[in-house]
């Protein structure tokens, strides 16, 4: 027996072979290792295919993937198994035996029935398998419109309100959760898809990317969720991740030319391409990590006559869990400079380090993300030139701001100013009660900032709101004479209050 503490997230893709490489089993593969888990593999049928289309299809006997099933689930320890291609239904009927005897976290079901290029993969007898078995045993699944329109007998889907209906229709069709992908929904300038868990619909809106390489995005789609359920997410954060995903590597790759027909593959490695593997950190974002939120301050590192560096040395020696730097008043070369020497020092401790602002400053130096205001570059477009991994946080005000930050993809909100501060003019506070308003209408994690110190702090984290993870400090860290021992003194207050309130 193997140690829990060495288990490698795993998913089993169950899914058709594209010998063109950019849908089915391939695709799984390649979105998986860019998402950095195993992914294991049973054939269901292997096909004839590139950029103009499928030109033919071979099913493998129901056996031999029922042997193949067996194979793999009695002995890698799956989290996860996510279908694509299933061909027959009795391919259908085996693999649902196959789970009940090899029970697995999660079931990710996308319900291949067309390809990208329009061709059919599944015939109608599939159709029942899917309903009356497949879907029951579902925690999610994925049909784009044409599909969901298949499934619904052929119900028109021409509107995201069509859409909506449609999900709740296949919800009632016994998976957990749906998600009804808009991305060829007709006369609409977004990739709108709609997410229902049986509860509340959600409407995840995205830029569209013009490109001819979308050859394989649902099956990319679906590993992703399937890959960050093995990891551990939440269901909805899965999907907004991998809706991310699929939206930058897209982008990426939106001038690729492989092949001479109208559906090309996509770079599913984008994110390893560019990517200093001796530096990087590996881990996604922790909401914890708001803890103890260190923004630093140019004018007072000159006050106290400290390079940037010395101050986030100390910051982080002293307990910062996160450090943004904001620095108005350098010139970009110095600026970006500082920020690689700030970076390594993060990375040493195992803190992210953000940059306030600068986009251009957080690319030159692989930051792992930035901090954008209300008047800044919008969080869309931030996240479409630094791609899915890196970390996005908004300042929001108001409870409105708040639930636009979640929509547009940021990661974490930042609310205040809570108190007055000197650090930033003009600066309109919100108090504790506005604080509290704009956490109880955030999906995100929220880190209050604004005249926040050792007097305070512990007011703040404990005004009884789960989703508040930390506080943000400036002056009550920078401009003190002993960063190193502020910053001790600041992470225990709000690691007790943490504490109290979990």
């Amino acid at each position: 027996m193997h140690s829990s503490d060495n288990k490698i997230p795993h998913v089993l893709t169950v899914a058709g072979s594209d010998s063109g490489a950019g849908a089915g089993i391939q695709a799984d593969l390649k979105a998986c290792a860019a998402r950095r888990v195993y992914c294991s593999t049973v054939i269901t049928a292997v096909t004839a295919q590139n950029t103009a289309g499928v030109q033919g299809v071979n099913m493998v006997p129901e056996d031999f993937v029922a042997e193949q099933l067996k194979s793999v689930l009695s002995d890698m320890h799956v989290d996860v198994v996510k279908t694509g291609m299933l061909p027959s239904l009795s391919i259908v009927k085996v693999l649902c035996q196959s789970l009940r005897k090899y029970p697995v976290k999660a079931l990710v079901v996308d319900p291949v029935m067309i390809s990208t290029s329009g061709d059919v993969l599944s015939g109608p007898s599939v159709l029942a398998g899917f309903r009356e078995e497949l879907f029951p045993m579902a925690d999610i699944v994925t049909p784009n419109t044409r599909e969901a329109s298949v499934l619904l007998g052929d119900m028109p889907l021409k509107s995201v309100s069509d859409m909506r209906t449609a999900a709740k229709l296949i919800h009632d069709l016994g998976p957990r959760n749906v998600l009804v992908k808009g991305g060829d929904l007709p006369n609409s300038l977004d990739a709108t898809d709609i997410f229902f868990d049986g509860e509340e619909f959600y409407e995840l809106c995205s830029s569209r990317v013009n490109t001819r390489n979308t050859h394989g995005t649902g099956c990319t789609l679906a590993s992703c969720i399937a890959a960050e359920l093995a990891k551990g997410s939440s269901m909805l954060s899965a999907v907004k991740i991998a809706k991310r995903y699929v939206e930058a590597a897209l982008d990426y790759s939106r001038d690729l030319i492989i092949g001479n027909g109208s559906q090309g593959p996509f770079d599913h490695l984008l994110a390893l391409k560019n990517m200093n593997q001796g530096s990087c950190r590996h881990d996604r974002f922790n909401p914890n990590d708001l803890l103890l939120y260190a923004v630093t301050d140019s004018g007072m590192n000159k006050k106290w006559g400290r390079s940037i560096a010395e101050a986030v040395k100390a910051a982080v020696e002293g307990g910062a869990t996160v450090v943004q730097l904001r620095e108005k008043e350098a010139e970009t070369r110095d600026f970006i400079d500082a920020a690689k020497v700030c970076l390594n020092i993060c990375r040493s401790y195992g803190v992210p380090l953000l940059i306030n602002d600068r986009i251009d400053v957080a690319l030159a130096c692989d930051a792992d993300g930035v901090h954008v205001g209300q008047s800044d570059m919008p969080v869309r477009l931030a996240r479409t030139l630094l791609g899915p991994e890196k970390i996005i946080g908004v300042s929001c005000k108001t409870p409105e701001q708040a639930q636009q930050a979640w929509i547009d993809g940021a990661d974490y909100i930042g609310s205040g100013g809570i108190y007055p501060t000197n650090t930033k003019a003009n600066n309109r506070t919100i108090g504790l009660d506005g604080l509290r308003e704009v956490c109880q209408a955030s999906k995100l994690p929220v880190v209050a900032i604004g005249g926040i110190g050792l007097s305070n702090a512990r007011a703040v984290m404990e005004i009884g709101v789960p989703n508040l993870k930390g506080v943000a400090v400036v002056s009550a860290l920078f401009d003190r004479k002993c960063i190193l021992s502020e910053a001790r003194n600041l992470h225990a207050v709000v690691s007790k209050s943490a504490l109290l309130i979990q």
